[in-house]
């Protein structure tokens, strides 16, 4: 069952390395990002599932352990999504292909949005839970984003999740997708629905308007949608503003 959930952006820039001195003008998302993980500490999960957008990386499960890197954007920077062990993200420890009885082993380096979720878990020395990472596909329908949330509730008694997505990315002139007026309507809904725990009007997002507008959390927030049927939780929308043209949201259920 799902206790708590917290939904942050996944932008490199989040992570002040990558931003380098453009790091300020992201201090007060990453400020409401610690404070929603803190209230997913405070609900006590069993289990924490990492939920983002696959992008250019492969979709499907990342065990904890799964590596993952900034040298893309120019930053020798590596994470690991998980302590495992408490080993370093460039040390594999020698562990075989297989070595905690069955799981497959972390071969597959972390997408980007795993990979910021993995800092800012590391960030906030998240040690309150066993994490898995997943990494959803962007054309998933809301049924199938759904199924997966539905699937991820059941699979211990209290769960949590760590939603990572963008909003539009087509806010301003200069934002990724240049201005599309439709976006600021988009980036409304989604954000109150962020805020209100409002799973029916998540699963409502239209997932063609969302790919026209480059919001790449539209998949991920209807897991968090399908987890949440049938489960009584309030919403906060801790932080909300389009600082390059793209939509980011922080938001807390518990």
């Amino acid at each position: 069952m799902l206790v708590a959930a917290a939904v942050c952006p996944c932008p490199p820039l989040l992570v002040p390395e990558v931003a380098t001195g453009a790091a300020p003008e992201l201090d007060a998302a990453r400020a409401a990002c610690t404070d929603a993980l803190g209230l997913l500490a405070a609900a006590r999960p069993d289990r924490l599932y990492v939920v983002g957008p696959a992008g250019e990386g492969a979709h499907g499960v990342f065990p904890a352990g799964s590596t993952g890197t900034f040298a893309g954007f120019g930053v020798d920077l590596s994470v690991r999504l998980g302590d495992d062990g408490g080993r370093p993200a460039d040390d594999d420890g020698g562990r075989p292909a297989d070595d905690d009885g069955g799981r497959p082993a972390a071969d597959r380096p972390l997408p980007v949005s795993l990979a910021v979720g993995a800092w800012l878990l590391g960030r906030a020395g998240w040690a309150d839970a066993p994490i898995e990472g997943l990494a959803v596909d962007g054309t998933a329908t809301p049924d199938v984003c759904a199924g997966i949330g539905r699937g991820l509730a059941d699979s211990a008694e209290r769960i949590a999740l760590l939603v990572l997505g963008d909003g539009s990315a087509c806010r301003t002139v200069k934002a990724p997708g240049y201005l599309d007026e439709r976006a600021a309507g988009f980036d409304a809904e989604a954000a109150r629905a962020l805020g209100t725990a409002d799973a029916a009007a998540l699963l409502a997002l239209e997932p063609e308007l969302a790919y026209e507008l480059k919001a790449a959390g539209r998949a991920p927030w209807q897991v968090l949608a399908g987890a949440a049927q049938g489960v009584d939780l309030d919403g906060r929308l801790l932080f909300e503003d389009a600082p390059y043209g793209v939509g980011y949201f922080v938001a807390a259920w518990s």
